[in-house]
């Protein structure tokens, strides 16, 4: 008659499987990084305010105005083409209508005359944008007073 054995149970975890995992996340996320970067580049002044926390998980719709004053917006098919105004306000009337609680903002270049982001404001609202807010970068002496975060 056979005496049972035993088994002795393995204490180790086979971490190969979970580097593998891990090296194909990174992949992913390398190659996807550079597509997360949305609307065109703009030169954005420098103001010391706090970030607005919505409170919802809503992209916000972005007007952007780049340094030769044309409009960009960050819905539709063509988020890197100048748009005409008049398709500002129908585009951005319908995202309104669907969703109204959608945070709209203006992002500026710095060099664009006033009058102009006053126009991309009155486009705005005649589309039907309640509230508008205005994209900045935080001021490097600012950031250099607080200290590292």
């Amino acid at each position: 008659m056979r005496t049972p054995r035993k088994r002795r149970l393995m204490g180790e975890i086979n971490v190969v499987p979970y580097i593998d995992v891990m090296l194909v996340l990174l992949i992913i996320f390398m190659v996807t990084a550079p597509l997360l970067t949305q609307g065109i580049e703009v030169d954005l002044p420098k103001a010391a305010a706090d970030a607005l926390d919505t409170g919802k998980d809503d992209e916000p719709m972005v007007l952007s105005v780049d340094a030769a004053g044309q409009f960009y917006l960050s819905i539709g098919d063509n988020e890197d083409r100048p748009i005409p105004p008049e398709r500002v306000v129908e585009l951005a009337s319908a995202v309104i209508r669907r969703k109204p609680e959608t945070p709209v903002l203006v992002k500026a270049d710095r060099r664009v005359p006033y009058g102009r982001v006053v126009e991309a404001m009155v486009l705005l609202q005649t589309a039907g944008a309640q509230k508008v807010g205005f994209l900045t970068d935080p001021p490097e002496t600012s950031r250099r007073a607080r200290g590292p975060a």
